[in-house]
């Protein structure tokens, strides 16, 4: 009777299909990811115990519990356990906590390493299996403990002074790549210039022609624009005439990033979409009678092909485009982090045309692509005649240039790049041009574009910044924490975004700092080599990162919330909701730096329909520091009227000896004017003299 063995993956996809490839003695189950983590219990919920070379506390997964009951269950029952995760870091780790849970012995239990599923693939591996690597999983274990140890410090810290939900080794320096792009566009300033637009004729076709400028050099002055565009004669004379040969060489095949690119460029995918399609690709379609995958493992940064690979491809490139289309030279090759290849297709009798009727769009979409740029780094370059021909008239030049091409090398089947074939007639010195038209208009320098997500992953790819496996979350997570926001399938930061990434840069500088992020994960990578050890590089970042975390907790300002939409006039820093003794205002929060407090703007006045008895002005109502109401020149400063009161100054007046003798009430305060008699007769004067003098005449 024939043992059973039972074989752990990641992924229930591929269960079906390994199971094929290996047989009846073979039971094929999934994990489904992780099983276990990191627990949230102990000292700050780090699950990690520093005072004990950073002793690991893990937690079974509680949403895997019957997934890891059934793992058990056939274990027991199995006289072998194989593991065959993901061949990663993070699959080396699942391998791992497996291991454990399953209470089999790390270092003698087999680990199978392959990089498609494919029949071949399979079989190699289950011959040549290995044991866990080690270095590997304590590679991974500390990027997760470092990970938790910043994350649950700096995210409780945040929560509670700005109210940003989250901060992240890798997460904080990319929105920090963000933060400082916005600042740029935001202190752009805009450059006058001219552009020209010359069309002239030979022989009855048009053609579009260029100014003939010095390197750098532009117009920015409109009279200069205009001399230019007066000086351009009807006629314009070849003048030379300048043929070279152009050498285009293919592109590598895909890492994890330069597809993630290419496919925002060409399809408008986002990394997460991409990622997402690429995987279904990689864990296989059924193709007829059988399950197989179309891709290799689709998270790498190398750029290496198997040997086995070259020699496939290259008989494919023989039988379809002929011998002359093989490159006879050396690549570079780009040695990634891990063992994997580039992205390339499985198999190359499996053609995109092949499969189209099995595929989704997507998925056809970007196959395509894998297939092409593969198979395409392994053929000859393009090879074209650039023509440059100068044309003259009255002084001012320009230039025309064409693009024939003289042998087509991988154009022939990757033809994703725009082609710029441009014809030109066969010309000789001395022919003419006809200008049909000629204008110059005036134009101003833009500032820099936001970023798209395939720009920013080529950005953190350049600046070492995370990992394949870690690009798409990254920017999926920024999104999810609401820092980010994709307008258009540009990125663009919130003020929670920026606010959080100058809080971070103020209190925990190393922390967004892309050459200190970069520099730690070169230091992480020397763990999975087995030249640094975990306890060391926990050891070096824990003591001054909690000293700043204790500064943090006195220096770092408390916001009530980000003012959204809302900059500060002085510096462009968002505007936040702050505290004093005085109550909530709003301020810049780029304070103490620049101390701009924004003003309550002011209502304006209520008019009552009256006009001012000094100035003429119409009246309008106000209000004084104690919030009542009163009626005065809308004049002011210029006019000091204020109205009186009349029911106060009734009041407050003293009562005439005669009623019957009061005529009005004075208008300046509120007294009552009375007749009274003077050195030169009779006039009208306020009863409140000498404190007011107002007095009026008689009218007859």
């Amino acid at each position: 009777m024939n043992k059973q063995k039972l074989v752990i993956v990641e992924s229930p996809a591929k269960c079906d299909t390994i199971k094929k490839y290996l047989g009846e003695e073979y039971q094929v189950m999934a994990s489904k990811g992780h099983v276990r983590d990191l627990a949230t219990s102990g000292k700050g919920g780090l699950g990690v115990d520093v005072n004990e070379n950073f002793k690991p506390t893990y937690v079974l997964d509680k949403h895997k519990i019957s997934t890891i009951k059934s793992l058990q269950s056939a274990s027991r029952k199995a006289d072998e356990v194989i593991l065959a995760t993901d061949p990663d870091r993070e699959g080396e780790a699942i391998a791992w906590h497996l291991t454990q849970v399953l209470n089999i012995d790390p270092l003698t239990t087999k680990r199978l390493e392959f990089h498609e599923i494919t029949r071949e693939s399979i079989t190699k591996a289950i011959q040549f299996p290995r044991v866990i690597d080690m270095n590997l999983v304590n590679s991974q274990e500390t990027r997760r403990i470092l990970d938790r140890i910043i994350g649950f410090t700096l995210s409780g810290l945040l929560s509670k002074k700005i109210h940003s939900t989250s901060a992240g080794r890798v997460q904080s320096a990319t929105l920090k790549i963000i933060a400082d792009h916005e600042k740029e566009i935001n202190a752009f300033v805009p450059e006058e210039y001219y552009k020209f637009t010359i069309v002239a004729s030979y022989k009855g076709k048009k053609y579009n022609l260029n100014l003939a400028l010095g390197k750098d050099e532009i117009i920015s002055s409109g009279e200069k624009a205009q001399k230019i565009i007066d000086d351009i004669p009807s006629t314009l004379k070849v003048v030379n005439i300048k043929t070279s040969e152009r050498v285009k060489k293919p592109q590598d095949p895909f890492t994890t990033s330069t597809l993630q690119q290419t496919a925002y460029n060409k399809f408008k995918y986002t990394t997460k979409k991409t990622a997402s399609i690429a995987q279904t690709l990689y864990e296989g379609l059924s193709i007829g009678s059988e399950h197989v995958g179309l891709i290799t493992y689709m998270r790498t940064d190398s750029n290496r092909l198997s040997p086995t690979y070259i020699n496939r491809a290259k008989n494919y490139i023989e039988e379809r485009f002929g011998k002359d289309f093989i490159s006879t030279s050396t690549r570079a090759i780009k040695a990634g982090q891990d063992a994997h290849e580039a992205i390339r297709p499985t198999g190359n009798h499996r053609t995109p045309e092949s499969l189209q009727n099995v595929l989704t769009k997507e998925q056809f979409n970007l196959y395509k692509l894998i297939y092409e740029r593969a198979v395409a780094s392994l053929m000859k370059p393009r090879i074209e005649d650039l023509t440059t021909v100068t044309l003259e008239g009255n002084g001012v030049k320009f230039t025309i240039e064409g693009v024939k091409v003289k042998f087509p090398g991988y154009s022939a089947l990757y033809e994703y790049e725009e082609d710029d074939t441009k014809n030109l007639p066969n010309l000789e010195i001395g022919e003419s041009f006809e200008v049909v038209s000629k204008k110059a208009e005036q134009k101003f320098t833009q500032p820099p574009a936001r970023y798209t997500e395939a720009k920013l992953v080529n950005i953190m790819e350049k600046e070492g910044i995370g990992r394949p496996s870690t690009y798409a979350s990254t920017i999926s997570i920024l999104q999810k924490r609401k820092y980010v926001s994709d307008v258009g399938g540009v990125l663009q930061i919130t003020n929670q975004g920026m606010i959080t990434s100058d809080t971070l840069e103020k209190h925990f500088s190393d922390i967004v700092n892309l050459e200190y992020t970069a520099e730690m994960e070169k230091k992480l990578d020397t763990v999975g080599s087995g030249e640094n050890t975990s306890t060391k590089i926990l050891g070096d970042f824990y003591g001054p990162f909690m000293q700043e975390v204790a500064v943090a907790k006195e220096k770092m300002e408390s916001v009530v919330n980000i003012v959204e939409g809302a900059y500060c006039p002085k510096c462009g820093a968002p505007l936040v909701r702050r505290q004093s003794k005085n109550g909530e205002f709003i301020g810049c929060s780029n304070f103490p730096n620049c101390k701009y407090i924004q003003k309550e703007p002011k209502e304006a006045p209520k008019e009552t329909g009256e006009l001012c008895p000094k100035c003429g002005r119409p009246l309008v109502e106000r209000k004084d520091k104690k919030g009542r109401i009163f009626v005065a020149c809308s004049g002011f400063p210029k006019c000091k009227y204020i109205k009186p009161d009349v029911e106060e100054i009734k009041k407050k007046a003293p009562k005439a000896v005669n009623e019957a003798d009061v005529v009005k009430i004075c208008p300046e305060c509120g007294g009552n004017i009375i007749k009274k008699k003077g050195k030169y007769g009779y006039f009208l004067g306020c009863s409140n003299f000498p404190k007011c003098r107002h007095m009026e005449k008689i009218k007859k």
